[in-house]
């Protein structure tokens, strides 16, 4: 069976950084954080004051009715957002090129509808089980992004979502990419969402003491590879790409941000929550994917680091990049956009692959930003505070999970 090529036709995005693709790019690419004080939430017992969070953003009436909102969690709002926008940016909203059965979802999702469980368990606990919403299950479910993305647009194919933490969304862009390799599918709407500026997961993560403590300047609180950095900044928000049969999509005229051309996956067998010290996992993940594209290593120029700016992470994943690549190091550019954006979760790989793309399409470097004083121990070409040029011929987005879980992805330029 001949496989089919994949590529990217549409992109949709919405983050700390804005609430559409073009307003996330440029805040992007200008260096500008998109974290700052919470205010969706009320934090007088967190210590953690700050994240990247979405602020003043209500779904279009035309997608979800006011009634209709109010009975899904915020991580299904920004997964539906997202998606009818890159599925608009394919020039697909009015399909008439594909069957619906050729037409799919796969999503990531790392966690889920927090903010409405903790809403439903605080009304079963003050006011007994009757007072728990009959549409509780529906709000909540990870896969109800994908559901609703499925009844939204009229897409019947493969329908279902991804959870493996911090990998969610690079894992199920990966599945969905097979999907059309196989011939299953013509079109996939792929990536992740994630929103859980909460009490329960930030009270975790406090707990674990893996956030940044950077209350009073939280615009230059995610930093990594920067010798001062002190943990990650929680995000939310959605990234998510609209994948196509190559041939079909040059057929039918479409725009193509670029071809995807690899992907990979593999597991540390080594900690819960810490990476392998050395990268192996991760470093096995990336070769297995510059192996499956076809290509060499030195013929990679960037990689769009998973880079949260914790200290044991960032240098894990530094070491796995120079068992990759060598001497080659010395002339990759390696940014993390999670500076700007903060750390997305089970969203993070979507988001930063559309970065990716957009690396690509428009030949710029997004920056790594607040790097003031780079760790002697991620001695690369981070991107340091400015973005550069760039007219290489590849992009690699990595994503690291707790659970020690892995996957790569790597796009190829379109001429």
């Amino acid at each position: 069976m001949k496989a089919n090529r994949v590529a990217i036709t549409g992109l949709g995005a919405i983050c700390g950084l804005g609430h559409n693709l073009k307003t996330v790019w440029e805040n992007l690419v200008n260096g500008k954080s998109g974290i700052s004080t919470i205010e969706n939430t009320d934090t007088e017992q967190w210590s953690i004051k700050i994240a990247g969070e979405v602020k003043n953003f209500q779904i279009s009436e035309d997608l979800l009715g006011s009634k209709d909102a109010s009975r899904y969690d915020r991580f299904v709002h920004f997964a539906l957002h997202c998606a009818n926008e890159a599925y608009k940016d394919a020039g697909l909203i009015n399909n008439t090129y594909y069957a619906p059965e050729k037409i799919g979802t796969i999503l990531g999702v790392g966690m889920g509808g927090f903010p409405l469980i903790e809403e439903n368990h605080k009304n079963y606990l003050e006011k007994g089980p009757r007072r728990v919403s009959p549409f509780f299950i529906p709000a909540i479910i990870p896969n109800m992004s994908t559901g609703l993305i499925s009844i939204k647009l009229g897409i019947k194919g493969v329908n279902f979502t991804v959870a493996s933490a911090c990998a969610s969304a690079t894992h199920a862009i990966s599945v969905a990419a097979s999907e059309i390799i196989s011939g299953r599918q013509d079109v996939m709407i792929s990536g992740g969402a994630e929103s859980v500026i909460c009490n329960t997961p930030i009270s975790g993560f406090i707990n674990m003491k893996a956030l940044s403590k950077r209350n009073e300047e939280p615009e230059r609180a995610s930093r990594p590879f920067d010798v001062d950095r002190d943990g990650f900044v929680m995000g939310e928000g959605a990234g998510i790409v609209v994948l196509e049969n190559y041939e079909k999509a040059v057929a039918r005229g479409a725009k193509i941000y670029a071809e995807l051309v690899g992907f990979g996956y593999s597991s540390d067998a080594h900690h819960i929550t810490a990476p392998h010290p050395e990268g192996d996992g991760a470093a096995q993940c990336m070769k297995q994917t510059i192996e499956l594209a076809g290509i060499t290593p030195e013929m990679v120029g960037y990689i769009n680091a998973h880079g949260t700016s914790t200290p044991l992470g960032d240098i894990a994943e530094i070491k796995a990049v120079k068992k990759v690549f060598g001497d080659h190091v010395k002339k990759l550019y390696c940014s993390s956009t999670k500076s700007m954006t903060g750390h997305l979760l089970g969203a993070a790989g979507g988001i930063e692959l559309v970065f990716s793309a957009m690396t690509l399409h428009n030949g710029i470097i997004p920056p790594t930003i607040n790097v003031e004083n780079q760790d002697p121990e991620c001695d690369i070409n981070c991107v340091p505070n400015k973005c550069v040029k760039y007219d290489g011929e590849y992009a690699l987005s990595n994503s690291f999970g707790f659970g020690g879980t892995n996957s790569s992805v790597l796009i190829k330029k379109v001429n």
